[in-house]
């Protein structure tokens, strides 16, 4: 069982690490960032079985997990860093020349823990569902995980893999929605409403979790797990999950202001104000 209490202290230092990386090249995505920190940290540090040493990108006998909206790197690279897959010290390259650590994850770099370049929307789902599929033929028991934005389910390409998934019976994944109401123009409801999601998902075949507190540590990995036992039953399965933009910096919280800005020098110091240093440190 994973200590709880470490986790919880990851989840301060992963956030101090998201602002750091942005604000030290004045470019990059911390508002869904902060708001999904939680998820990585259960994922990775309680859920997911995973090896980072060595990093073989086949996944064989592991579960997988990939991101579709790759905009929201840091806290991916953050988690990944502070699991093992490549120095903590290496953050502090994110989104200079010639880093590993692209503003969207990509894979000719070699960063271990990435296995698909992801950040053009609509598209991780459908490589999350071929290697589920994959695990399938190859009798392997494992499970995939894919994120994707709530804002991202605009695209048309997310409503074919549903349907393909569903079709197929594809019930080795688990899908979670980041849904926070926000995108970078504004408010989903603004933008495009996305009407009754869950209503939708459960048209569409699948078997629709929702998760209320995205940002509870221990309600994220409960679900989590609840979910991983809802599999093998012939569908897949998604977890709509209520997180805030922003969440644990005040002023970023619940706006969609900070989905792709960075916080000048007085900002950045009244945010790292509110998250103590821990004991794991900063890279």
């Amino acid at each position: 069982m994973a200590d709880i209490s470490k986790l919880h202290e990851l989840c301060t230092q992963v956030r101090r690490d998201i602002l750091r990386m942005v604000y030290a090249v004045q470019s990059g995505h911390p508002g869904a960032s902060l708001g999904c920190t939680e998820f990585f940290v259960a994922l990775y540090g309680a859920v997911m079985k995973h090896s980072p040493k060595p990093f073989r990108m086949e996944g064989k006998n592991q579960d997988l997990f990939f991101l579709s909206n790759g905009h929201i790197s840091p806290v991916w690279y953050s988690v990944l860093s502070r699991s093992g897959y490549f120095p903590v010290p290496e953050l502090a390259t994110f989104r200079k020349i010639n880093s590993r650590l692209q503003g969207h994850p990509a894979t000719h770099e070699g960063l271990p823990g990435i296995r698909v370049a992801s950040g053009s929307l609509g598209q991780g789902m459908s490589v999350a569902i071929g290697a589920a599929l994959t695990k399938r033929l190859n009798g392997d028991k494992r499970w995939v995980f894919c994120l994707t934005g709530d804002g991202e389910l605009q695209e048309g390409q997310c409503w074919e893999a549903m349907l393909f998934a569903a079709h197929h019976k594809v019930d080795n994944l688990i899908v979670t929605v980041d849904w926070n109401g926000q995108q970078i123009d504004g408010a989903n409801d603004d933008v495009i409403s996305l009407g009754n999601l869950p209503a939708k998902w459960k048209a569409f075949g699948w078997d629709v979790l929702i998760l209320e507190h995205g940002n509870d540590l221990e309600k994220v990995i409960a679900m989590l797990r609840r979910a991983k036992r809802r599999t093998g039953k012939g569908k897949p399965v998604v977890i709509l999950m209520k997180t805030e933009m922003g969440y644990g910096v005040d002023f970023m919280q619940g706006t969609h202001a900070w989905h792709g800005k960075a916080p000048n020098e007085e900002q950045f110091a009244k945010a790292m104000a509110q998250l103590p240093e821990t004991a794991l440190g900063d890279y």
